[in-house]
């Protein structure tokens, strides 16, 4: 996918889904289906203490339901503060619920426009970051917690998400953005013990062009993507670790897996040779359903009249070997 065409669609994802302090409280509607619902990046939590469903996405807004099938929302959840990095309007990307130590945890990337941290090859790049808020229930409101800065200020970051990993520490891994670095990175941090803060410096855990599955074109030429995207952490029923992450084939939206040879986060990660959704589904996640059935939630797009629509999809996987294999299409 040329550096053209990657610019488009983030451009057109940043106005499809402005922040919801600017939009305002949407009308709250009940027995959506899924497939009617336009989200992009789901993140669908399953709640043991309400038994309900929470999904939310690129956007921060919350849908709810009992049985994945039928829906309300959605609900504005997320409160920032004007005067933060984050300044009055910031728009939101692929926020994630995550429960940990009787608190519920928002991981999100912000974007504040109005701020330029980097000029590459002439283009602009904004002050983009992952984040974490908290909130004592599951459907809000989620109110960023500790440092302003989790990473780096000049550095372009998304897609922040979490994992324990095997030394009992909490760790965010997140994307260094490709605008900025020519080959995006996938990263992780430590958390502090309560998720406030981080604590030393990142770590490079691969590279956008490492993947021998993700392809672009560059003068006429077949070359690797350089798009890191939506990881997603998961271990197998064999404690084999893996991530689920996203890029293109040339000019479909794909997604990936990679194994980590050692077990933990410091890898080496090892990339499949092949794709494991079919062209056009990516930013997935992984959750359990309350009779315990793994799925995976992923959202696909198509263009009308040059307005990227994004619509959620459940897919049954099977994690009971070494891999995670996608078993079929999930309908509630």
């Amino acid at each position: 996918m040329s550096n053209y065409k990657c610019l488009l669609f983030l451009f057109c994802l940043a106005l499809n889904v402005l922040p919801s302090q600017v939009q305002g409280q949407r009308r709250v509607r009940d027995n959506i289906p899924l497939d009617s619902i336009r989200l992009s990046d789901p993140c669908i939590l399953a709640d043991q203490k309400t038994e309900m469903y929470y999904m939310t996405g690129t956007g921060g807004w919350l849908w709810k339901s009992k049985d994945l099938k039928n829906w309300s929302g959605p609900y504005r959840v997320v409160e920032t503060d004007p005067d933060s990095w984050m300044g009055e309007r910031p728009a939101i990307w692929a926020a994630e619920l995550h429960h940990y130590q009787g608190k519920y945890y928002n991981f999100a990337t912000f974007t504040n426009n109005d701020i330029i941290i980097d000029t590459v090859a002439e283009t602009k790049v904004p002050r983009r970051a992952s984040h974490v808020l908290v909130s004592d229930q599951a459907d809000g409101p989620y109110k960023p917690i500790g440092n302003e800065d989790y990473l780096p200020e000049n550095w372009a970051t998304l897609d922040g998400t979490f994992w324990v990993d095997k030394d009992g520490k909490p760790y965010m891994v997140f994307c260094h953005e490709w605008l900025q670095t020519g080959d995006g990175t996938m990263e992780k941090i430590l958390l502090k013990d309560d998720l406030s803060g981080t604590v030393g410096e990142s770590k490079l855990l691969f590279l956008a062009s490492d993947s021998p599955w993700s392809r672009g074109r560059k003068d006429g030429k077949v070359v690797p993507n350089v798009v890191t995207d939506g990881p997603y952490l998961f271990s197998t029923e064999t404690e084999r670790l893996g991530m689920i992450w996203t890029s293109w084939v040339f000019d479909e939206y794909t997604q990936g897996v990679a194994y980590s040879k050692s077990g933990t986060l410091d890898g080496p990660w090892i990339q499949e040779e092949k794709p494991i959704t079919p062209p056009n589904f990516g930013h997935g996640m992984l959750f359990q359903t309350f009779d315990g059935k793994w799925l995976m939630a992923a959202h696909s797009h198509r263009d009308e009249n040059g307005r990227y629509i994004r619509i959620p999809h459940l897919f049954e996987v099977d994690l009971s070997g070494d891999q995670l294999v996608i078993v079929q299409p999930y309908v509630p």
